[in-house]
């Protein structure tokens, strides 16, 4: 008994002494409670599913007392915000393809005398398919509107939904999330492998003697970026391949136009990764950062839930975040067969982040660690 006693006592000093030289170190304090502070926050608000701002758009070629009123029910959800009032149909695509509305509510010029007469009265419903889930909760909450409608209206024949989901007609989740992760895969091997490559160095004491050969710190920079680059885009490749003829999802839009976005993409990844890694004294220090990022950028890049349905404060802080303007690049050139023109702005956010970080490494080599 005694001997376990002193087992005990002993094993108890030891956690005593880790727990002494944990809470000794600042760094070592903030990262116990930090991490699970933000992630909490972020997920309570950054990952929902619910249906809290769908924009949509109206074609009301009825005008009458009963489109009037249904569109009054929708309204008054303080879900659907309508952001447009259609006049032809020809203004649909357009909507749709902007991303300014997630539906369209299409009411037929005859539904006003349809209901009048007794007759089954046609309300279509466009939707943006390239966000599936969102899509499939916008349509059952119109669904749920037009049911308590329609039980006001005393019996008989009622208004019928008929839905129509664009770039993915079935509405399945596999063609909204596959080639979002072309580009959100690959991230996390080349985020954390940029952020390793200085870090490794600073701990064999290699790097301090490249700082002292004739290569500047732009070069040695560009030696660092280009294989981290060259590795993400290969990846991304594999991803493409298997979406591609594995779950055969068909491409409607450029090659080309893809790998543009995924380059640039890939080379804010690796700014914001070697930035990590000059700022890093250590491997583990590195690894530490690169996995305490990953994590809000990936809740706020909009691939668990649309960036539409997060706060205002954290909306702004998505445009600091690659990812999320990556992924809606891919998605729109993937399913959508989206040009330069319409997913042009992407690329803004992307060069902007890669044009600060790429040098902002460039001044760490030589000013911090040289």
């Amino acid at each position: 008994m005694r001997a376990l006693v002193g087992y005990i006592v002993r094993v108890g000093f030891l956690c005593r002494k880790e727990l002494l030289v944990l809470l000794a170190d600042p760094q070592s304090r903030a990262m116990m409670f930090l991490p699970a502070l933000l992630q909490s926050l972020l997920f309570g608000y950054g990952a929902t599913y619910d249906l809290t701002n769908a924009p949509y758009a109206v074609l009301d070629l009825s005008r009458g007392a009963a489109s009037t009123a249904l569109l009054a029910r929708v309204d008054g959800t303080g879900v659907f915000n309508r952001v447009a009032t259609l006049r032809s149909a020809s203004e649909i695509a357009d909507v749709i393809d902007r991303g300014d509305a997630l539906l369209v509510l299409s009411i037929p010029g005859d539904f006003e005398a349809r209901l009048a007469t007794g007759q089954a009265a046609p309300l279509q419903m466009i939707l943006d398919g390239r966000n599936s889930t969102t899509a499939a909760a916008a349509a059952g909450s119109v669904g749920a509107i037009v049911a308590a409608y329609n039980q006001t209206l005393g019996g008989g024949p009622a208004i019928a939904v008929e839905r129509r989901a664009w770039y993915n007609p079935n509405l399945e989740s596999r063609w909204n999330l596959m080639p979002a992760l072309i580009g959100a895969l690959s991230m996390l091997q080349t985020l954390l492998l940029s952020a390793l490559s200085v870090a490794r160095e600073r701990e064999q004491g290699t790097f301090d003697q490249l700082l002292v050969t004739p290569f500047t710190p732009m070069q040695i920079l560009i030696g660092k970026a280009l294989p981290s680059i060259l590795v993400g885009l290969m990846q991304s490749t594999t991803i493409f391949l298997i979406i591609r003829f594995w779950f055969q999802i068909p491409m409607s839009g450029s090659v080309w136009l893809l790998y543009l976005g995924l380059f640039t993409f890939t080379g804010a990844a690796v700014g914001i990764g070697l930035s990590i890694s000059a700022l890093a004294v250590s491997m583990q220090q590195a690894m530490l950062y690169t996995f305490l990022m990953i994590m809000p950028l990936m809740l706020l890049s909009g691939l668990m839930s649309p960036v539409s349905n997060m706060p205002r404060v954290l909306q702004l802080l998505t445009y600091a975040n690659p990812l999320r303007f990556g992924m809606d690049l891919t998605r729109r050139v993937y399913l959508e067969g989206a040009g330069l023109r319409e997913v042009g702005f992407d690329f803004v956010p992307m060069l902007a982040v890669a044009g600060i970080t790429l040098p902002l490494a460039a001044w760490l080599f030589r000013n911090r660690l040289a």
